[in-house]
């Protein structure tokens, strides 16, 4: 039996100045190899410059539109999108959206490139006739007789296929395997990959396998005599053959992709191909390593060296990674072929740490240590020869010096350019080391997919700090180009990005970020896991208050209110800060607790233990600026003016089911900042996490006298309401119970006291013709269906230009089919339960009307209990949505592009204004519809729930309530009454001061 290694396991994020202190003293050579490398360098970088392509090239392209300018990023998203748009008037909104963000009409063209100045040519034509500025239909209605809309169309499409062509080898692999084919005897090697973004559903799934099946057969059928490795290969996404190819599905992962990816390698093995598994974001990279191991462990595939992967020398673990793939060999008494790369996905990767609040980063946040890394696993690479053959990809001449250095006169080894770019590298690189071999990674696909992977390979390489940007650039001089990524490190300190914090930092220095987990971690999944099976939750019932129970609360909390408002700021804010320490410390007990009560997945529980936190941390740090000291107001000499801030009594806080934890919380401890004493009421579904989040404030040092907790129905919130000693309501749930709380308080004498309420919405999103369908797909699912749809923010209404309606409802309908539906606290659940019977029915029924009265295009199947499983329905009018559906139920109203303004009549005649999603490249659309519409919180080309404390203040309006947001600014002050005070302070004889000053 072959010595299998254990799974793949490595810190997921170790520290940046560790690893520099590692590799620092490990890369350098002596002075000989040194010089080499600077000759080959030198020599390879002037190739560059000298090179005078009549068609041009990447390079080309990134001189002429540079991505620091306002027309080299109007370029990129124009190419991005406009090949997707099928309708003329979103065609024509979008070209004069994106030509007027660049001065075009002006741009002198550099370049002597047919590409370029083609492209140029086109974008500045069309640009003259569509003048920033002028709406398309004036224009165009204007021009139509002298040039004609569909001229102006084509020339921007032109120049966008002009672009593609050059970049793209072929639209299909026959078509790429003709341009592939060798001219005068030259010999070259390919790797093709079909394009495409990863599947979104089982449809996507089957037909990117059945893409890589058909391209396997016909490049094997092409791929002549030669031994690997001078054979022709294929690249392989995973997330491509897996429309839920994440950490959390695991089990269904291996379960259905692992065959699939083998019944691949197999056909490749046939024709003795190159078969490269490409690398994916680093949180699926234990992921890919398991289905890669897997694969491998067939016998099937023994006696065959062409199978591979992707290595992301960005990546902190791609030392390790090495490791493992070296050991999988070893035990298989295999040869494997390891491409190794920097990564292009540096920016997502950097968001999503700092989204997740992770202890660090997974990859380099600076270049440097990224080039450092790659010549680190480089040497370790070359080193496990011929076991392993590497290739190096990479169009960085002190890059390709540096492996050649080290490399040494033994072969084993090949350089990889991308399609498209480096071919003056890597032609002078041919004429000095005939005998090196490099392989051309092409892509291959519509022009529809090319363009995705264009613009990242553009924003990827266009970067001021790249090499291919500044090797074009004639103005950076060659020195600099040879500075060793040592020597711009220097020092293990100076490894990380002294602007780029780390996630738990990125609030400061006011608060730190809520600490997540990475669930793309095994070690960190499997200890939270364990720590919340293990906790015992006592769910017994626990009773009812009273309504004399409710008003001794209030009048103790009144009671206590006194002291609670004398008590320093600074105070009240280290106890909020305190209750933070205690909740990250019994994460497990909560994160179980929303689960059982609550019927939390796993991420929600998670996300939601999160908000909390960012709620008392937010609160403390904005108490301490409003509460902290009084402020001195303008005035006349000889006298003080002060404004000071104080709580106004006993506040009522009543909370809903959907977010027990978070939103309990952020209530109470607002109102306790500002001051006041409260009494809080949680649903009556989830007293439970109340009890314990109370006794959590209490232990933290909240005295018991200013927080009173009543537990009950309706019937008990209403008594509080009508309570005459409160000073105060601060409410979540429904607007009809709102709008009854809101006559109690109107029908008291006394005081007038402020209801603070956010309710409900019928929340919509927009998706116009420019729109990716994969990110539409991804955000609608999110919104939509994610909690059950049981979150204020959820999407209900989706309007989606009829244009494209057809493709985007099949692929939301195709992602929806894929959510697991069932027990929470199983990790690989996506949707749990509804709250409880009541909430099922009402569901059902709305389902069951819905099915009459609309088109069903997807229902999907639920296990027996309170789960609801997700429906989309398409309307006729949006109309017929007529109140909130608090569920995983999704409507879809098509639209015409010229009738954008009746979807946004058709939500303000909703009355509601709490969450608007915004899918769409055209600027001008965008700020036509936020600067129309009454939204509280609007999301462009997101998905539209998961508000961040303190970044994305909640709250809507109209309907959806008064305001102002929670997690914002203004927050704090609604709780608090005002006091000004005016000293004479010349009343006793003068004005010192004044007199005393000097001339």
């Amino acid at each position: 039996m072959p010595n299998i290694p254990p799974p793949f396991s490595a810190a997921y994020a170790p520290d940046d100045a560790d690893i520099a202190a590692r590799l620092l003293p490990s890369v350098h050579l002596g002075p000989p190899q040194e010089a080499r490398i600077d000759r080959t360098a030198t020599r390879l970088i002037e190739a560059i410059r000298k090179r005078d392509d009549r068609l041009g090239g990447v390079e080309d392209m990134l001189r002429e539109f540079a991505l620091s300018t306002k027309e080299g990023l109007a370029l990129m998203v124009l190419a991005e999108a406009l090949l997707r748009v099928p309708d003329a008037r979103t065609a024509d909104q979008f070209i004069e959206d994106k030509l007027g963000e660049g001065d075009f009409i002006h741009h002198e063209t550099k370049s002597t490139a047919f590409l370029v100045n083609a492209s140029a040519w086109a974008l500045g034509l069309s640009a003259r006739v569509i003048q920033p500025g002028e709406t398309p239909d004036g224009t165009i209605g204007r021009l139509v007789k002298r040039l004609g809309a569909p001229a102006v169309r084509t020339a921007t499409r032109q120049a966008m296929r002009l672009m593609g062509n050059h970049f793209v080898l072929g639209e299909t692999i026959a078509q790429a395997l003709e341009r592939a084919r060798p001219r005068s005897g030259e010999r070259q090697r390919y790797s093709f990959d079909m394009l495409g973004e990863g599947a979104r559903t089982a449809t996507d799934a089957r037909r990117y396998f059945d893409a890589y099946a058909s391209a396997i057969l016909t490049i094997g059928k092409a791929a002549g005599s030669h031994p690997l490795p001078d054979r022709p290969g294929i690249s392989v996404k995973l997330s491509a053959l897996h429309p839920r190819f994440e950490a959390i599905s695991r089990d269904g992962v291996m379960a259905e992709l692992v065959p699939q990816l083998l019944d691949l390698a197999q056909r490749a093995k046939v024709h003795d191909l190159n078969f490269t598994v490409d690398a994916e974001e680093a949180d699926r990279l234990e992921l890919s390593l398991d289905v890669i191991a897997a694969t491998l462990a067939d016998p099937s595939l023994a006696g065959w060296d062409g199978f591979g992967l992707a290595i992301q020398a960005y990546q902190k673990r791609a030392g390790d990674v090495i490791d493992y793939v070296d050991a999988l060999a070893r035990a298989h008494d295999r040869k494997l072929m390891v491409r190794l790369v920097k990564g292009a996905y540096w920016d997502t990767e950097i968001k999503r740490a700092q989204e997740r609040g992770l202890d660090g980063y997974p990859v380099f946040t600076r270049k440097a240590m990224t080039d450092l890394n790659y010549v680190a696993c480089a040497q370790k690479l070359l080193s496990l020869r011929p076991r392993i053959f590497p290739q190096f990809a990479t169009h960085n001449a002190l890059s390709v010096a540096t492996v050649l250095e080290l490399a040494g006169a033994n072969g084993g080894f090949e350089f990889q350019r991308l399609h498209g770019m480096g071919e003056a590298l890597y032609e002078q690189l041919a004429k000095d080391h005939p005998d090196i071999a490099y392989r051309t990674y092409a892509p291959v696909g519509s022009h529809r997919d090319l363009l995705a992977y264009l613009v990242r390979r553009l924003l990827e390489n266009g970067a001021n700090s790249s090499f291919v940007a500044q090797a074009s650039d004639y103005r950076v001089p060659v020195t600099a180009l040879l500075q060793r990524p040592a020597d711009a490190i220097v020092r293990p300190q100076h490894a990380a990005h002294p602007k780029i914090p780390l996630p738990g930092d990125l609030f400061a220095p006011e608060r730190r970020n809520s600490r997540g987990v990475e669930f793309g971690a095994r070690a960190a999944l499997d200890r939270l896991l364990t720590e919340v099976k293990a906790e015992t939750i006592d769910l017994k019932p626990i009773a009812d208050a009273t309504p004399d129970q409710a008003n001794a609360a209030v009048a103790a909390a009144r009671a206590g209110f006194a002291a609670w408002s004398r008590t320093p700021a600074a105070t009240r804010a280290a106890a909020l800060e305190q209750a933070v320490h205690l909740l990250e410390n019994r994460a497990p007990h909560f994160i179980a607790l929303l689960q059982r009560e609550g019927g939390k997945t796993l991420d929600d529980a998670l996300s939601e233990l999160r908000e909390a936190t960012d709620f008392c941390r937010y609160y403390a740090a904005q108490g301490r600026k409003l509460f902290g000291n009084d402020v001195a107001m303008p005035g006349p000499t000889g006298e003080s003016n002060a404004l000071a801030m104080r709580g106004r009594g006993v506040f009522v806080a009543i909370s809903p089911w959907n977010f027990p934890l978070a939103i309990f919380l952020g209530q109470v401890t607002a109102a306790l900042m500002a001051g006041n004493s409260v009494v809080a009421k949680p649903a009556e579904q989830t007293p439970r996490i109340a009890v314990e989040a109370v006794r959590l404030l209490h232990e933290a040092g909240i005295p018991a006298s200013a927080l009173h907790l009543v537990t009950g129905d309706g019937r008990i919130g209403a008594a509080l309401a009508a309570h005459p000693d409160i000073g105060g309501i601060v409410f979540t749930g429904s607007t009809e119970v709102a709008r009854s709380i809101n006559r109690a308080l109107a029908a008291k004498d006394g005081p007038i006291v402020p209801l603070i309420a956010e309710t409900g919405g019928i929340n919509t999103m927009i998706a116009d013709a420019t729109a990716l369908p994969e990110q539409v797909a991804d955000d609608v699912v999110t919104s939509a269906f994610r909690s059950a749809g049981q979150r204020c923010s959820a999407l209900r209404l989706l309007f989606v230009q009829e244009d494209v309606a057809d493709r985007m409802i099949e692929m939301i309908a195709g992602a929806a089919r894929e959510l697991k539906i069932g027990d929470p606290s199983d990790v690989a659940t996506h949707i749990g339960p509804v709250i409880d019977v009541e909430a099922k029915q009402r569901l059902d029924a709305h389902i069951a009307r819905m099915k009459r009265e609309a088109r069903l295009h997807f229902a999907g199947t639920a296990p027996e209990g309170c789960f609801v499983a997700p429906h989309i329905f398409e309307l006729g009018d949006a109309g017929q949505l007529t109140e909130e559906v608090f569920g995983p139920i999704l409507h879809v109203v098509r639209y015409r592009a010229e009738n954008l303004e009746r979807v946004l009549q058709a939500i303000e005649r909703t009355g509601y204004g709490l969450t608007l999603g915004i899918h769409s490249r055209i600027d001008d659309t965008i700020e036509a519809i936020v600067d129309r519409v009454q939204i509280g919180n609007i999301y462009v080309n997101r998905n539209m729930i998961g508000a961040v404390v303190g970044v994305q203040p909640f709250g809507g309006n109209g309907l959806s309530g008064t305001g102002p947001k929670a997690g914002g600014p203004h927050y704090l002050a609604r709780f608090a009454t005002e006091q000004t005070v005016t000293i004479n302070t010349a009343a006793a004889g003068g004005n010192a001061a004044l007199l005393a000053g000097d001339e």
